[in-house]
């Protein structure tokens, strides 16, 4: 990870119509001070009952790690199948909340 990323790999739980898949995911994120918004963003390894379930398109989803949850977007599939999920504010990743936290890393 780049300087002041944080994120998760590992194996999550997405959720899409009420339907709970397994994943293995890689998230990444960081805070925009320009917006004050954490972004988290990632990729999802490759599941086939998760393509049947999106279809190749654009889908609100949940997705659930052993250290959190949060809602996220998914995307369409890259050329290896793998789906792209985006969202914004608290990730489902245990990221620094104080400036102790951040200036102890």
């Amino acid at each position: 990870m780049s300087e002041g990323e944080e994120g998760y790999d590992g194996p999550a739980v997405v959720v899409v119509d009420e339907s709970e898949v397994d994943v293995t995911v890689a998230l990444r994120g960081y805070f925009e001070p320009i917006d004050g918004h954490y972004h988290w963003y990632g990729r999802i390894g490759v599941s086939e009952r998760l393509r049947t379930l999106v279809g190749g398109k654009n889908k609100p989803a949940m997705v659930r790690t052993p250290l959190g949850a949060a809602p996220g977007q998914l995307s369409d599939p890259d050329t290896w199948g793998r789906y792209r999920i985006a969202g914004t504010s608290r990730p489902p990743f245990t990221v620094a909340t104080t400036l102790a936290e951040v200036e102890h890393d």
